[in-house]
């Protein structure tokens, strides 16, 4: 694992270290790590947002659909 140090306000210091105390994280550097892999998954979802605006039409998903998908799943 690589070191990065970042250098920080008081103001965003004293909010991490709140952060930490209050949401269970073992170090600052655990918070922000967490921050950055919410940050990832933001934007895996946008692109696969994008990606699904931009495609073409699918199938209408209504009851019909979640049936056969209950069916499948069913083995039926």
């Amino acid at each position: 694992m690589s070191v990065t140090k970042i250098s920080l306000a008081d103001g965003l210091k004293q909010f991490v270290d709140r952060q930490v105390m209050d949401r269970g994280y073992g170090t600052s550097s655990e918070y922000v790590r967490d921050l950055i892999r919410h940050d990832q998954d933001r934007q895996l979802l946008r692109g696969l947002l994008l990606e699904g605006a931009s495609s073409a039409p699918g199938a209408p998903v209504d009851d019909d659909f979640f049936t056969a998908l209950l069916k499948r799943a069913q083995g039926q």
